[in-house]
């Protein structure tokens, strides 16, 4: 007996049967709708064209987490961080980790058995923390200077090395920015380019803790002793902030006798990334003040919930509450043992890599990992080919090494730069170095002299 067409079950060739001819509908909504699995099988296909996050040497975001985490993360994308009424364990487990960070930055008064001790808020990524830390530091500025702060234009002083998110800051929120040149053997800021731009008219002063172009780790500590003694002798008293986008995370672990951060009384305000060395997913950051005193009480927002008193300070509204859940995870997770090792284990690798770029006879390294677990290098000289056609041979290997121009006062100068990051192991920084001298081999064949000079921007 036949069977019932409509029962017979459905079969068709791997693709044309299930996406059919006609194209998919890329910037218009489609008129009927679509199978799931016919979207889900369309979009994962063209997402494999991306390059593999991976070997993305290039970006400072987290590329892995442990299984458990993404679990977890997956379970709570549907809650929305700024309903706290709603989501009181999400907002507890917030506050849970701003305290952690604001004690692994030695913050003041923190209280073990009261979390509002610690002055501070979780952000989308190190982007939101910048601009609340520079309004903060604004709005202050304009408590000093009293009524005559509307016919003055405030300043904030920096290095031309700062994350664009700082150039951005200074033009939504009209505060003159001061950017302080680099030079061709320099790439980090001095004290004595502080103290010559500095004036009344000073919000502030911004430090970077590994910075973007090469991973160098300029000299906080001097810089505000520099500014203790202008203030001393009856000069300008000017707060610093402490960018420490990249290197919040690490340097605590490895470094953990520098004093860069509310160790130094001069320090108000530290951004961090939770996304970068904290090991989460993107997107999650951290400011964090030193004390309550140092956030203007006129930017704060406060809610009640538990019968407690959360004060907030965000610039977004609705934002998943996740990333903050991954973090707590981490920070569980790991603690300070696992931190401390996991960093250690970065560092060992992004030094051998620079050890065995300082050793071949292509490469000046300027970075070497030993600050935090990033390799910026150069060229020595003229070898027929440039920075930017290293980088894009070795995007035939798949590897994505960017090179880039470097700012004001150094801009003759084009490095390269590998970030290592969680999920990078040693048999991958050995897979590589080969692979860096296969292509130098086949670049001092064919010498492009910069053909590819204009292809590659610049990429954080």
């Amino acid at each position: 007996m036949p069977r019932n067409r409509s029962h017979a079950p459905q079969v068709a060739p791997a693709y044309t049967g299930r996406l059919e001819m006609a194209p998919v509908p890329s910037l218009r909504l489609p008129e009927e709708q679509m199978d799931p699995d016919a979207v889900y099988r369309f979009i994962h296909d063209e997402l494999m064209l991306d390059g593999s996050s991976r070997l993305n040497l290039a970006t400072f975001v987290t590329t892995w987490m442990d299984p458990q985490a993404e679990r977890l993360m997956a379970e709570t994308f549907d809650k929305n961080m700024i309903d706290k009424d709603e989501y009181p364990a999400t907002a507890a487990i917030e506050q849970r980790c701003v305290c952690m960070v604001a004690d692994l930055f030695h913050a003041e008064g923190l209280r073990d058995d009261d979390p509002s001790t610690a002055t501070g808020v979780s952000t989308i990524g190190s982007s939101e923390a910048v601009m609340l830390a520079g309004l903060a530091m604004k709005w202050r500025w304009r408590e000093k200077v009293g009524e005559n702060w509307k016919g003055r234009t405030p300043n904030l002083v920096m290095g031309a090395n700062v994350q664009v998110v700082w150039e951005k800051f200074c033009r939504y929120f009209d505060v003159e920015p001061r950017y302080l040149p680099m030079a061709e053997d320099r790439y980090v800021i001095t004290p004595e380019q502080v103290l010559d731009h500095v004036d009344e008219d000073t919000i502030g002063v911004v430090a970077i803790l590994g910075t973007t172009f090469t991973g160098e780790l300029e000299p906080i500590r001097e810089i505000c002793a520099a500014l203790d003694e202008l203030a001393a002798g009856g000069g300008v008293d000017v707060p610093v902030h402490v960018d420490a986008a990249s290197g919040g995370f690490v340097v605590p672990f490895l470094h953990p006798d520098l004093k860069w951060d509310f160790r130094l009384p001069r320090v108000v305000s530290i951004n961090v990334s939770g996304h970068k060395y904290g090991l989460t997913y993107p997107g999650i950051g951290f400011v964090v003040w030193r004390s309550a005193q140092y956030l203007p009480e006129d930017l704060v927002f406060r809610v009640n919930y538990l019968g407690g008193d959360m004060p907030t300070f965000t610039l977004n509204f609705s934002r998943p509450g996740n990333q903050v859940v991954g973090q707590y995870y981490n920070f569980l997770r790991l603690g300070r043992a696992g931190y401390a090792e996991v960093m250690r284990c970065l560092s060992q690798t992004a030094r051998w890599l620079g050890e065995q770029l300082r050793d071949s006879e292509h490469f000046e390294v300027v970075a070497d990992g030993s600050a935090i677990p990033v390799v910026s290098f150069r060229l020595k000289g003229d070898f027929g080919y440039t920075e930017f056609d290293v980088s894009q041979m070795l995007r035939g290997y798949g590897w994505q090494v960017p090179a880039y121009t470097m700012p004001e006062g150094a801009t003759d100068v084009t490095m390269l730069r590998v970030v290592v990051r969680e999920g990078f192991s040693a048999d991958l920084g050995r897979a590589l170095y080969d692979d860096i001298v296969t292509a130098l081999g086949h670049l001092d064949e064919l010498k492009p002299q910069g053909h590819f000079d204009q292809v590659q921007p610049f990429a954080h």
